[in-house]
């Protein structure tokens, strides 16, 4: 049921990248006529972002919602993971003006969001935990960095949503549901796609609070920490503005390029416990949770706007999950973590001016690392990873030349299903976990062709 599940989710993911490729192959037609690669139009050297916009979004929602159970002196700990589809709409308004960085915009952004974030997966021998959350918004403020029609920004602001927890323990249901509120904040890529059109890939982290419940039965205790991670492209359209920019032709991606990144993953992975004796299961999410880095290194093929290529990468990882625990101290307590992994993926993508919007997909592997009461072990997995990015020139501060390109990209990454014996209280048992992880990252690529961006 997780595989069908996250089958469906990613579909919903792709659909969202289609989406934008379609205003992008829209403006294709506009643009040829507009910017032949014989003669570019007139045009000004930055973009301007001044002015109001309107626009829509779809994407992903993933929560890593710590909930501890106390009953009596009996502590469990585990991870709620309400995942699924996420779209909406958001207006703003920017200001650019210029600083001593170059051109720097100051914005405000609210959006509204539906969403289809659920989790029903937790069951620890009869006590069951559900979550789910309906929609969202948030009312940010924006800044950011202006290259040529793209601009690169940092978002921070309000956040508030309706979040419901609800299950049974002890036998006695409990829930706490309701609107919440808290704060947000995150990063985005925003660029030109012609006209008065624009496309955004944006990671947002939600902080909803820590709700408690005390229940009848024995004066149970539940605390559900509310953290929600979101992966969203978007769409946006002008209203008005001064912008004089006018798209140049098509940048020549063609070439190898190689690069370093950084970034952060979050995990939701399906995990069990089968008590061999008793044949009895508890169902619960491992949530490995970290930064991580590494280099990459790849190779373009161009024809028209369309651009082919395949890269590869390899990233050291913090990833970690520290806190599962059930009948916490003389139980068993689960440490899991995702030390390194890697890719080998295909690209397809599409130029506009000096941007690249792509999708990517291929091989994963990676090192997994699981302890349990001390005793560990450690799996080398493979599998398979999906995604989407946009990457622009590079000039921050004018120490890097033509030559340099700045990314950012969401990758799932699935390593599979891992498998191993232990011994609980001197009774044999199986574990097993399903590996997956969610990427955002930013990183910058030098090529070796010159130059990368067309001469204006």
């Amino acid at each position: 049921m997780a595989v069908s599940g996250m089958e469906s989710t990613m579909k919903k993911i792709i659909a969202g990248v289609a989406l934008l490729g379609t205003a992008v192959s829209a403006q294709a037609a506009d643009l040829s006529v507009k910017a032949p690669y014989t003669k570019a139009p007139a045009m000004a050297a930055v973009y301007d972002w001044t002015g109001f916009y309107l626009g829509v979004n779809a994407g992903l929602g993933l929560g890593r919602d710590r909930t501890q159970h106390f009953n009596g002196g009996v502590e469990n700990s585990t991870y709620l993971s309400p995942l699924g589809a996420i779209g909406g709409v958001q207006a703003g308004y920017n200001w650019q003006t210029n600083s001593f960085l170059g051109p720097i915009v100051f914005g405000i952004e609210a959006d509204i969001q539906g969403a289809d974030m659920r989790d029903g997966s937790v069951n620890l021998v009869g006590d069951t935990f559900n979550q789910r959350l309906d929609w969202f918004g948030t009312v940010r403020g924006r800044v950011g960095l202006v290259t040529g029609p793209t601009l690169s920004y940092i978002t921070a602001g309000y956040a508030y949503g309706d979040i419901k927890t609800s299950g049974v323990t002890g036998g006695v249901p409990f829930a706490f549901n309701g609107g919440r509120s808290g704060w947000t904040w995150g990063s985005g890529v925003e660029a030109a796609l012609g006209g008065n059109w624009t496309g955004k890939i944006e990671y947002l982290y939600l902080d909803l609070g820590d709700p408690t419940g005390v229940y009848a039965g024995g004066g149970q205790t539940i605390r559900s920490e509310l953290r929600e991670h979101i992966f969203r492209v978007g769409l946006n359209y002008r209203i008005g503005g001064n912008s004089t920019y006018v798209q140049t032709a098509s940048a020549n991606w063609n070439g190898f390029y190689l690069g370093g990144n950084f970034g952060s993953g979050t995990a939701r992975n399906r995990s069990t416990v089968l008590d061999v004796p008793t044949a009895t299961t508890s169902s619960f999410n491992l949530s490995p949770d970290g930064f991580n880095g590494g280099v990459q290194a790849g190779y373009n093929w161009q024809t028209g706007n369309t651009v082919f290529g395949i890269e590869t990468d390899i990233q050291g990882a913090s990833s970690e999950d520290n806190k599962t625990c059930f009948d916490c101290g003389p139980g068993l307590t689960v440490n899991s973590k995702l030390p390194w992994f890697g890719t080998v993926r295909g690209r397809l993508g599409y130029s506009v001016g000096p941007s690249l919007f792509y999708a990517t997909g291929g091989f994963a592997y990676g090192g997994i690392k699981t302890a349990f009461n001390g005793a560990s072990f450690s799996e080398t997995r493979t599998g398979w990873t999906v995604g989407a990015g946009i990457e622009t020139p590079f000039t921050l501060l004018g120490l890097f030349g033509p030559n340099w390109t700045s990314k950012t990209e969401y990758l799932y990454v699935d390593l599979g299903r891992s498998t191993a014996n232990l011994s609980l209280g001197g009774s044999p048992a199986v574990f097993t976990t399903n590996v997956q992880q969610h990427i955002f990252r930013t990183g910058i690529n030098y090529h070796f062709n010159a130059p990368v961006v067309a001469k204006y």
